[in-house]
């Protein structure tokens, strides 16, 4: 746990515009609370937790809420904690989601507050390592919950902090997990937003940049297991058997072409990746059976099923051609993140006050995944991007997000506290 002392209040100075007034809401955070955004960001990063194991952080994050004043809610799906802050006039409802957990990586970067924990990861032992940057998302939300709840006689309306487990996806390959698991487990029971937000730290943007983008950004995200079976042989007489090696390289090779094809990737961006390949265990026996486990990525549902089909149709007909079967299986761990338009087009203002003059960007679409998408197919939803490369280093040489050499500039967490709580002002505040 953190120290006591870390809960003491803090300092933020808030000038809300009054009723009528043309002034939108102005905010100001002092150094006191830009050193502890710090501090509270190092000590979770050094105590990285893997997806739905995060048991400290979320007493963390606890105990942070009940020093507000809050009456938190825990152990949601498994290990998640939302809190519900309601203000001092009527008003709309709003949700502000941190994801909590690490990935398994193990870090490289030297900093002193490095991690060193081990645990494993589907049966293999690993580095944890917050690689991805969801310790800085969470001290952000920390920030801005202990900054409404300061002012929560001024505020019109509730606000919901959901602090998510397993954003990085099942610990338990097919498992549901994260915002999903969340949804089911009853997180919005009682509480259903008319709007969400989240953040995420980018290595692709320099530190004091924000990114938004309108519609589909990022991609959909789904694991695919195919098997191949075929019949086992001595390796000296391949035509005793069926070799499922062979068949998974022709299907691999024949699935690229889908993308090459028979995709408009002009209108669709699609990628199809193998991570994965598994069979046979000595040098002269052909196996039984051959896996490949790789990814999907697509911005369109129907791209999402036409591809799908076409993998499965091109597995089965090249194991049918050679006397094998094969059964592919797809777990979707995200649906395509999409910013609703209206939602951005009114917060766009508080984003840019936040940002300053000419550090409000564009983003491309990325392939990457989130699913933040999960509440932001219930509910309007607005996700943008932080910077986190220093402005002196170029972007295509600093380490990405996952990489065990990533070291996210730590003044995003200053802006990123800022953008939250001036979007959440707006559109609270009706702005």
């Amino acid at each position: 746990m953190l120290p006591t002392r870390l809960f003491a209040p803090l300092a933020i100075a808030v000038a809300m515009a009054t009723p009528g007034a043309s002034a939108a809401p102005a905010v100001d955070i002092d150094e006191a609370l830009q050193a502890r955004l710090v501090e509270w960001r190092r000590d979770l990063h050094r105590h990285p937790e893997l997806g739905n194991q995060e048991t400290r952080t979320a007493g963390v994050v606890a105990a942070h809420l009940r020093g507000l004043g809050l009456e938190p809610r825990t152990g949601i799906g498994p290990t998640g904690v939302a809190a519900v802050l309601k203000g001092g006039r009527p008003g709309p409802r709003i949700a502000l989601r941190a994801d909590m957990d690490a990935l398994p990586v193990t870090e490289a970067t030297g900093l002193p507050y490095a991690s060193t924990v081990r645990s494993s990861y589907r049966g293999q032992p690993v580095g944890v390592m917050h690689a991805c940057g969801h310790d800085m998302h969470v001290a952000i939300l920390m920030g801005v919950a202990e900054a409404l709840a300061g002012m929560r006689e001024q505020l019109a309306g509730e606000v919901m902090f959901v602090f998510q487990p397993a954003e990085e996806g099942p610990p338990v390959a097919g498992e549901v997990a994260g915002a999903r698991r969340m949804l089911e487990a009853g997180i919005w029971d009682g509480f259903r937003p008319d709007a969400v937000l989240g953040l995420h730290v980018w290595s692709r943007l320099h530190a004091g940049q924000l990114g938004v983008r309108a519609g589909p950004f990022m991609a959909s995200a789904d694991e695919w297991t195919l098997t191949i079976s075929g019949r086992q042989t001595h390796g000296s007489q391949p035509w005793a058997g069926v070799d499922p090696i062979t068949v998974a390289a022709q299907v691999l090779l024949g699935a690229q072409s889908i993308i090459a094809r028979q995709v408009d990737i002009t209108a669709h961006p699609v990628v199809l990746t193998a991570g994965q390949i598994q069979a046979g265990t000595r040098f002269n026996i052909i196996p039984d059976e051959a896996t490949m486990v790789g990814t999907l990525r697509t911005f369109d549902p129907a791209v999402r099923e036409d591809v799908i089909a076409r993998l499965r149709s091109t597995a089965e007909h090249f194991a049918a051609a050679s006397g094998a079967s094969a059964t592919l299986e797809v777990a979707a761990n995200a649906p395509a993140t999409s910013n609703d338009p209206a939602l951005l087009q009114r917060l766009r203002p508080a984003l840019e006050r936040a940002a300053g003059a000419g550090n409000l960007v564009e983003v491309p679409r990325y392939t990457i995944a989130e699913d933040f998408s999960v509440f932001a197919n219930e509910v309007p939803g607005l996700y943008f991007f932080v910077g986190t490369t220093p402005a002196d280093q170029p972007l295509d040489a600093a380490p990405m997000n996952h990489s065990p050499q990533y070291a996210p500039d730590e003044s995003a967490l200053e802006l990123g506290t800022r953008a939250m709580l001036e979007a959440t002002l707006a559109f609270l505040g009706g702005d």
